[in-house]
């Protein structure tokens, strides 16, 4: 539990400084820390020596520099290294995976999915890439083309999630391409080598995009949909894309629109609440869905 209870804290920190208003003073800080991990099954009491220490890991792990000023207290003076800002969510999984994890008898109340992701022991060695930019081998795996296996050299600069699964953002003969690690094998670090990184705007990459895929070639259209009010209820809760915006919200239907590239990835996600989707427009998107429908029909009847 040593690592998981220390990231916990890095966490806490975070969480605390990035909501206040302002400055927290030490007594505050410490008491928060103490008090939230005590919630967490923590059996120790952390004094403000360990949290010193712990702002210097909180540096080197998530790029943020915390820094104080006298008779007012702590703050985030400093947030680089491509940190994204979503602690509190991370918080949140740290927190399910250390109570699924951990030997504390919470694993009897929490159920978790019998599958894993593959690919996962990958995962602290490509974040040390990441981090320290040293590029990396490994062999890949190509799924659409019948099970093909290059192997790749590559500059990592990104590790992004998508619906359950976890891909590496590699620079690649000069050109960022996206690999599923649950696809890479013998993974391997060239010890010794380091690359200059670029700046990447990561974010406004994916603005337009759902999910991992992001073609120049496809453009950004305007989609109208309409669900039913339960399929409406749940896609209020958890929107399809930062682009949603409701334009009806009754008891006999639910309308939004969107503006995003239609992938993939995209047109899934919108046949996994197929229930009561209508596509009102563009008429391509409403073609494209009524085939998957026909084709499907065909081979179940």
């Amino acid at each position: 539990m040593g690592k998981f209870e220390a990231i916990q804290r890095y966490l806490l920190i975070i969480n605390k400084l990035k909501r206040a208003n302002g400055y927290v003073e030490k007594d505050e800080l410490v008491g928060y820390v103490n008090k939230e991990m005590g919630l967490r099954d923590g059996r120790n009491i952390f004094s403000f020596r360990t949290l010193q220490r712990d702002f210097q890991r909180i540096c080197e792990l998530f790029g943020i520099e915390i820094r104080s000023k006298p008779k007012l207290g702590y703050y985030i003076s400093e947030e680089y290294g491509g940190a994204y800002g979503h602690y509190e969510e991370v918080l949140w999984d740290f927190d399910l995976l250390s109570a699924i994890d951990a030997d504390n008898g919470l694993s009897k109340y929490i159920l978790a999915e019998h599958h894993r992701p593959k690919g996962s022991d990958s995962m602290p060695m490509l974040i040390h890439a990441v981090r320290k930019n040293i590029p990396v081998e490994f062999d890949y795996t190509y799924i659409r083309h019948n099970d093909v296996v290059n192997h790749k050299n590559v500059y990592p600069y990104f590790l992004k999630e998508s619906n359950q699964r976890w891909y590496l953002l590699a620079m690649d003969n000069e050109q960022l391409k996206t690999f599923g690690i649950d696809r890479i094998s013998n993974l391997c670090l060239m010890e010794g080598k380091i690359f200059e990184r670029r700046n990447i705007d990561v974010t406004n990459m994916f603005m337009d995009c759902y999910g991992i895929w992001d073609q120049e070639d496809i453009p950004v259209e305007d989609i109208i949909l309409s669900y039913d009010s339960l399929d409406g209820k749940f896609i209020k809760s958890l929107p399809i894309h930062h682009s949603q915006r409701v334009l009806i919200d009754t008891d006999d239907e639910f309308r939004i629109s969107l503006r995003l590239k239609i992938t993939n990835d995209f047109v899934m996600e919108l046949l996994s609440r197929s229930r009561s989707l209508t596509v009102l427009q563009p008429e391509s998107l409403k073609l494209r869905i009524r085939g998957i429908y026909e084709r499907a029909l065909e081979r179940n009847t």
